[in-house]
C-alpha cells in the first residue's frame, strides 16, 4: 500500500457519519471509472441525432389529387438548383449576384427535404461550383452548420444594418463571365464585433403552423400565468402595440404593419407568411429575383444577365406548370405534414413529465389546434409543435443584436421543437451540436444593456433535478 493510500486510511475521524457518506461516495465513483460508466453517474448526456428513418417530409394526410399533384410540383422546385442564366443542366435562371446557396434543398435538408443544415455543408460545393472563385469564410466548416451572415450595424458602427450580408458571390462562373465583384469583409467585421449568424429553419408543418388562428396564439399568452410570473416569462407576438393581458412580466407576439395580425415565421417571427418567407428566401439566399422581391439586392454592371422578376408566373403554361417558383415553394410548405415522434418508452414519457415540471412548456406550448382552413386537410389538426410563436428576451448570451419588426436584438420566437430528434446544430447561429449545451444557453444574466433571459428560472430548475431526470428529459427531446 502507497503512502498516500495508509495516510487516508489512518486519517482522523474515521467513524464518523460524514466520513462514511464520503467513502460511498468514494467507493461509487471509483466503481463507475472502472466500468465505464462514470459520465453517466455525474452527467445527463445528448443521445444524439435519432436513427432510423426520416420523420419529416411526407405532404399532409388528406390532400385532394390536385392538391397532391402540386405539392410532387413544389418538392421538385424546392429541390432544383439554380445556375446564373439557366444554361447549366437541371437548374433553372435566376443565381446571384451575391448568394448563400444554390436553392433551398441544398440547405434544408436534414433529416429529409424541408428540414434544415445537413451533416456535410453543401456551401464548400456552392461556393467553387462552375469555376467561381469564392475562398470559404473562416466561420464555415465541412462538417458545420449552413449558415448566412448578418451585420448588427454599418460599418462606422452608427446605424443599425442587420441585413443578410451574403457569403458568395457569380464571379468566375462560366455562366458569369465579365462579372466581378467582391465578397464581404468578413473578417474585419468580426473583429469589430459586427458579425453574427443565422442557420436554416426547417418548413416541415408550415401551412399547419399559417393555420394556426391568432386568437389561439393570444389565449395562450395568458395561459399558466401565475407560473409564468413565478417564473419570470413573459413572451409576445411580434406586435408593436402589444399591451398584452396582464400574462407576461415583459408584455407581448411579431405582427404585421400593414393589417396588425400575427407574424410567426422566421427565427424572430419576423415573416407573416409561407409566401412571403419563400420570396424573401429565395431573393436574399439565393438571389433570385421574383414577384415578391422584384429587384436585384447588387445591381453592379457587368454582373446582371436576365430580366426581372426572374422568377414569375410561367402564363404560357398551365396546370402545375403555370405557378412560379416561389407559389410552388409555398405549396409545398404549406403541405408538408409535421415531424412524427419516436414511438414512446418509459424515459421519453418521464421526460415529458419533466419538461413539463420544470416549466420548459411554458414557453413550448407542447400543441395548438388550427382553425378552419380553405384546405380541408389544414382543418382543425392537432399541431404538435412546442411552441407558443411568442417572443422572448433570452439574455446577452444568445441575443444577436438584430432587430426585425418588434423583435429586438435580444428576442426571439421560442424555436419549435417538433423533429428537434433529427436535427444536428442547435441555436439561431448553429454554436453547438450538443443538445445538453443548448438548453444550457438559454440561461444569460443581464448585462445593464440586455434583460434577463426569459428561461433562467426554468434551467435553474434543470440544474437541480437529478441526472436521471435529466438524461430523460434528454432522451424525450430527442425522440421528438
Amino acid at each position: 500500500m502507497s503512502p498516500k493510500a495508509n495516510t487516508i486510511r489512518s486519517a482522523k475521524p474515521r467513524s464518523t457519519p460524514q466520513f462514511r457518506f464520503f467513502s460511498l461516495l468514494l467507493f461509487v465513483f471509483v466503481v463507475s471509472v472502472a466500468t465505464g460508466t462514470a459520465k453517466a453517474q455525474i452527467v445527463a448526456a445528448d443521445p444524439g441525432v435519432r436513427g432510423g428513418s426520416a420523420g419529416a417530409g411526407k405532404a399532409i394526410a388528406g390532400l385532394t389529387d390536385s392538391q397532391k399533384a402540386f405539392f410532387a410540383a413544389g418538392l421538385a422546385q424546392f429541390a432544383e438548383n439554380q445556375s446564373v442564366t439557366g444554361t447549366v443542366p437541371n437548374t433553372s435562371a435566376g443565381l446571384g449576384p451575391r448568394f448563400n446557396g444554390e436553392g433551398c434543398g441544398q440547405c434544408h435538408s436534414q433529416p429529409s427535404i424541408g428540414g434544415t443544415s445537413p451533416a456535410t455543408n453543401p456551401q464548400f460545393a456552392a461556393a467553387v461550383d462552375q469555376g467561381a472563385t469564392n475562398p470559404i469564410p473562416f466561420f464555415l466548416t465541412i462538417n458545420g452548420p449552413v449558415r448566412e451572415a448578418r451585420f448588427p450595424y454599418t460599418a462606422d458602427g452608427r446605424h443599425p444594418d442587420g441585413s443578410v450580408h451574403d457569403l458568395f458571390t457569380i464571379t468566375g462562373r462560366s455562366d458569369a463571365k465579365g462579372c466581378n465583384i467582391a465578397q464581404p469583409d468578413f473578417q474585419g467585421a468580426a473583429n469589430n464585433g459586427n458579425l453574427i449568424f443565422r442557420i436554416p429553419t426547417p418548413v416541415f408543418g408550415g401551412g399547419l403552423i399559417e393555420t394556426i388562428p391568432d386568437s389561439t396564439i393570444l389565449a395562450n399568452v395568458n395561459a399558466n400565468r401565475d407560473f409564468k410570473r413565478r417564473m419570470g416569462i413573459g413572451g409576445r407576438p411580434n406586435y408593436k402595440d402589444w399591451h398584452g393581458g396582464g400574462g407576461g412580466v415583459n408584455g407581448q407576439p411579431n405582427t404585421s404593419g400593414n393589417d396588425a395580425t400575427i407574424t410567426r415565421f422566421g427565427w424572430k417571427a419576423q415573416n407573416k407568411s409561407l409566401g412571403i418567407f419563400a420570396g424573401e428566401a429565395y431573393n436574399v439566399e439565393v438571389g433570385v429575383t421574383n414577384e415578391l422581391f422584384p429587384n436585384e439586392r447588387d445591381e453592379t454592371p457587368g454582373c446582371l444577365f436576365n430580366g426581372t422578376p426572374e422568377d414569375a408566373t410561367n402564363f404560357d403554361q398551365n396546370g402545375v406548370d403555370l405557378p412560379s417558383d416561389v407559389e410552388l415553394f409555398t405549396i409545398f410548405m404549406r403541405f408538408l405534414d409535421q415531424p412524427r415522434p419516436a414511438p414512446a418508452t418509459a424515459s421519453t414519457t418521464h421526460g415529458q413529465q419533466v419538461f413539463t415540471q420544470i416549466g420548459c412548456a411554458l414557453c413550448h406550448t407542447p400543441s395548438y389546434t388550427t382553425g378552419q382552413s380553405s384546405v380541408s386537410a389544414l382543418s382543425n389538426v392537432t399541431v404538435n409543435l412546442f411552441s407558443d410563436l411568442l417572443l422572448h428576451h433570452m439574455g446577452p448570451r444568445l441575443a444577436d443584436g438584430v432587430s426585425q419588426g418588434a423583435a429586438g436584438g435580444d428576442e426571439f420566437r421560442t424555436a419549435p421543437l417538433w423533429g428537434l430528434g433529427q436535427r444536428i446544430f442547435f441555436l439561431h447561429d448553429g454554436r453547438t451540436n450538443d443538445l445538453a449545451k443548448a438548453i444550457l444557453s438559454h440561461h444569460s444574466r443581464g448585462d445593464g444593456q440586455t434583460a434577463d433571459s426569459e428561461a433562467n428560472e426554468v434551467i435553474e430548475g434543470y440544474k437541480r433535478i437529478a441526472v436521471q431526470d435529466q438524461q430523460d428529459l434528454l432522451n424525450f427531446l430527442r425522440s421528438l
